[in-house]
């Protein structure tokens, strides 16, 4: 096990490029086994999350190749489609094979697959929306069996804009016959790189974006070489994170309007943004102001994926200010570690109340899920003294080369073993 020893206190100046978008490259490696031919996807990055979908990839029959600027993919081999239990307990993101696995085999079978405790985060939506294009579903046993003679075009309704829902039903509808029409679809701008990056491949998909999504099945799909958006969870950790240091920095890679939210509440707490293209400079005197209430939506809304990150910028903020947590209900583990730092943070339900406190100081915190482990770094980065975060894995599975990039901005952070 890893951990991380931070001294606090340090602002933070520099520039980075955000890494690809991790809630784009798994459901992208997912729509490789689609077609027969090499699939390139450029500057994947190396975290846990990826490397599980690769060895999902792999046991399934894929051939992977890591070059230097991009993973290749040859799904000519694929032969299996059961996805293997011990690597979908890992991955909250294997359910997106369920989709491209049923296309390419026309049966998938799979385990209820991990991720963080943030909550139940039930497929229901995933599975209703397959059966409406004609899979059979047989639950039984901790396992989803999944078969369809064919897979035919049809309208879908979804009941809560779900991305990953939205995602697996596009990826069993593409090569479906007909057209499948998908309303109340999400609007993330990884719907949005999904269809484009399918499109290259010769799919027919529009609507991205927009709400209801339209797919006109096709008899096959090509190869493709591909480059991801950049990842906007990760940027905004790192806008976060200089926001409440204090500093000046530049993200590159991100496009403003794929975290217009945050910036906006940002702004609000008293940075200084300014952007231009796929580029955003914050600056920050460190002393910020609490916004009223800050509320997680399906995009373009606040992101869920920022919610413990900003809330952990409020803990030093003056004044006070709500968080409500509208999709996960266990998103606070958090917060009792940041007590363990001296913030004032009272939950209730899917409501946290933050006072701002005049400092944090160091302490030995626990991270116990991907974002809230990075809340807890944004704070040691802010914190007097030194804070030691352990277990590290969560951490691992969204952030690639977390230490080094936020020791390029001027952070005092070294990982070590214990």
């Amino acid at each position: 096990m890893d951990k991380f020893i931070i001294d606090g206190g340090e602002r933070l100046y520099g520039k980075l490029q955000a890494q690809s978008a991790k809630n784009t490259v798994l459901p992208l490696l997912a729509a490789s086994v689609l077609t027969d031919e090499q699939v390139k996807i450029r500057g994947v990055p190396t975290i846990c999350d990826v490397e599980n979908m690769l060895r999902i990839l792999t046991e399934v029959g894929c051939r992977i190749k890591r070059q230097k600027d991009c993973t290749v993919i040859d799904s000519s081999g694929a032969v299996s489609h059961e996805i293997p239990p011990r690597l979908t307990k890992e991955l909250r993101s294997s359910v997106f094979m369920l989709g491209s696995v049923l296309t390419r085999f026309r049966r998938a079978k799979i385990s209820y697959p991990g991720g963080c405790d943030i909550g139940l985060r039930p497929i229901d939506l995933h599975l209703s929306g397959l059966k409406r294009l004609g899979v059979e579903i047989c639950e039984e046993g901790g396992y989803i069996e999944c078969k369809a003679d064919k897979l035919v075009g049809a309208e879908i309704l979804l009941d809560f804009p779900s991305v990953g829902a939205t995602e697996n039903i596009i990826l069993a509808a593409v090569k479906a016959e007909g057209i499948t029409v998908v309303r109340n679809a999400a609007k993330e701008p990884e719907i949005v790189d999904l269809q484009n990056f399918l499109n290259a491949m010769g799919a027919r998909v529009r609507g991205a974006g927009g709400g209801t999504v339209v797919i006109e099945g096709v008899k096959r799909l090509h190869g493709v070489d591909y480059t991801p958006i950049g990842d906007r969870i990760e940027a905004g950790t790192y806008l976060i994170a200089a926001a409440s240091c204090g500093g000046e920095i530049e993200i590159s890679g991100v496009p403003p309007e794929n975290i217009a939210a945050l910036l906006h509440k940002l702004r609000e707490n008293g940075c200084k943004i300014h952007t231009k293209n796929d580029k955003i400079i914050l600056r920050s005197d460190g002393k910020l102001k609490s916004v009223d209430l800050v509320e997680t939506m399906p995009f373009p809304g606040f992101p869920t994926d920022l919610q413990a990150q900003y809330s952990a910028l409020c803990c030093t903020c003056t004044g006070t200010t709500l968080v409500v947590e509208n999709l996960f209900e266990t998103r606070y583990k958090y917060a009792a570690e940041l007590k363990r730092m001296g913030a004032d943070v009272t939950v209730r339900g899917r409501t946290a109340v933050i006072r701002g406190v005049e400092k944090l100081h160091g302490a030995r915190v626990t991270a116990s899920d991907l974002r809230g482990g990075a809340a807890l770094v944004v704070a040691a980065l802010k914190a007097e003294g030194q804070s030691d975060i352990v277990d590290l894995s969560h951490i691992d599975r969204g952030y690639a080369d977390f230490e080094y990039k936020l020791k390029k901005l001027g952070a005092k952070i070294r990982r070590v073993r214990i």
